[in-house]
């Protein structure tokens, strides 16, 4: 059965905040096997145990690039630096210069600023309408 996956920027507006993700990839267009990503697995096991809710998510959405899924996990905690949560979230996922703790992903944040320009896409049938004319 197919997953209806949100794109992060869909997700920033439905929170009404600034959203985390983890991405596994530096290009949208290659080929990825992120289902046999250990750091994926590694990275789920930690937000389960530490009870952190979490989804995949997809790219940004957009009209004029369709994507496969490369296993980006939106991470269901606001971006709060005084959050103690986020803080060992941080702590896990970055070290402490800002690069990547563990080496094939990449921590990020999508301000609320950024996917209110995609509000449209929220409006009933949008998708549809993108699907029926390609």
């Amino acid at each position: 059965m197919p997953l209806e996956i949100r794109h992060i920027d869909a997700i920033g507006r439905q929170k009404g905040r600034d959203v985390l993700y983890i991405a596994f990839h530096d290009d949208l267009r290659q080929r990825l096997d992120w289902e046999a990503l250990d750091v994926r697995r590694e990275i789920i096991a930690w937000l389960d145990a530490n009870t952190i809710g979490w989804e995949p998510c997809g790219h940004v959405g957009s009209t004029t690039f369709f994507g496969r899924y490369l296993g980006q996990i939106y991470i269901d905690l606001p971006y709060e630096e005084s959050d103690p949560v986020y803080l060992r979230l941080a702590a896990f996922l970055e070290k402490p210069d800002g690069s990547s703790a563990l080496p094939g992903a990449r921590f990020c944040y999508y301000p609320l600023s950024e996917a209110m320009e995609n509000t449209h896409h929220d409006v009933p049938g949008f998708w549809d309408t993108i699907w029926d004319e390609l």
